[in-house]
This record gives C-alpha cells, sequence and structure tokens, in this order.
C-alpha cells in the first residue's frame, strides 16, 4: 500500500510539472487573436510559454528597413515579454539593439531563432529564455553576435565580436555570469559550441 502511494504522488507530481511548464511558436492568426501585432516593428517571431509564473507573451520583432527577393535587412530589432494578465498584458522585460557602425560598418541585425529557446534550463518550475541574435557586416560576414539569458528577471549576456584578426576579436560573460545555476550554464555552454560548429564562427577572444 505504501509503495502504490509512493507511485501515485510520483505520477501526480510529473503530470503536474509537465502542466506547468509548456511553451509553443505561435502561428501569425495566433498572433493576432492575442492582438500582439501592434507593436512598432513587424513581429519575426512570438512565443507563448507557462510556468510557475504565469502565461507569458515573448515578441520577437525586426524593423525590415530594406526587403527585397533576395534578402532582408534590419537596422533595428526589439524583444518584449509580456506576462498574460486576464486579457491584459503587463511588460515584463525588454531588449533592444540596433546595427553600428564603428570600426566595421554593420548592414543587417537579426534573431536567430533556430538557437532561441524558451525551457525550463535547471528544472525548477521557471522557464528560463535564451535569445540570439547576430549582425553583419556589409560582405556579409558575421560581425556581432549575443546570446541572452533571462533567469528570474535578470539578463545574462555574452557578448562575442568576430573578426580574422586577433586583435579585434573578443568573447566576454557579464561579471554576474558564476551567479547561474550550473545547469543554465552548461546548456549555454553547449548552445555556444553548437554555434560555433554550425556558423563555423570562433567564439572566443583574439
Amino acid at each position: 500500500m505504501k509503495n502504490l502511494i509512493l507511485l501515485f504522488f510520483f505520477f501526480y507530481s510529473t503530470i503536474s510539472f509537465s502542466q506547468a511548464v509548456q511553451s509553443k511558436v505561435l502561428s501569425q492568426t495566433e498572433i493576432t487573436e492575442r492582438d500582439l501585432d501592434g507593436g512598432k516593428f513587424p513581429i519575426f517571431r512570438a512565443y507563448e510559454y507557462q510556468d510557475k509564473g504565469g502565461v507569458y507573451e515573448l515578441v520577437l520583432s525586426e524593423n525590415q528597413k530594406v526587403i527585397s527577393d533576395k534578402d532582408t535587412l534590419n537596422t533595428k530589432i526589439e524583444a518584449v515579454c509580456y506576462l498574460n494578465d486576464h486579457g491584459g498584458y503587463i511588460e515584463k522585460w525588454k531588449i533592444n539593439d540596433l546595427i553600428e557602425s564603428a570600426e566595421v560598418e554593420e548592414t543587417s541585425i537579426w534573431f536567430w531563432t533556430k538557437y532561441c529557446s524558451t525551457q525550463d534550463l535547471d528544472n525548477d518550475g521557471y522557464i528560463e529564455p535564451v535569445l540570439v541574435y547576430g549582425t553583419k557586416t556589409d560582405v556579409g560576414d558575421l560581425r556581432r553576435i549575443k546570446i541572452i539569458t533571462l533567469y528570474k528577471g535578470k539578463k545574462y549576456v555574452i557578448r562575442a565580436v568576430e573578426c580574422d584578426l586577433d586583435y579585434c576579436r573578443s568573447f566576454k560573460k557579464d561579471k554576474n555570469w558564476n551567479s547561474l545555476p550550473t545547469k543554465v550554464k552548461t546548456h549555454i555552454d553547449k548552445l555556444v559550441v553548437k554555434i560555433r560548429k554550425e556558423q563555423n564562427v570562433i567564439l572566443a577572444d583574439g
């Protein structure tokens, strides 16, 4: 009898946990139904996720400055995360960035949704969104790559600059990076390796 009670408790906990943490990519119809497409930039991708904190809508927007048959160039991007509050929305956090024209001129910036995720990385019942975006130069080379992890409402950022020459290449983690849980850091480390391999980038200091 005791074993049956323990088994029931295990399955109940597993079912409750799996129901509490969910995530999906929203279709264009769902974006319109949720009234999320009224921002200043066109939506490139939108996610809805649910954890112990509630239901959230994460909207990734790009300004699509130049649109052609071959390519779409963006000069600005924005990510906004909303808490769904009984049909209304409360903004929880926002990320903005734009192209730079310093040492090397950039021509486009975009969300790398192939590497973005909305998962519970440390199994604590809360989702830790990971956003990745990059920039390209006027000759089409990758320039900047940012990996941003949201953990308990705080942003933890990896900033990388790609360059053929050692002196202009960099890979920096925020000073607070080591305060992240080990499981979260391990996930991001594996993501860095994956990007490095698939995109043939260095992602390292000069």
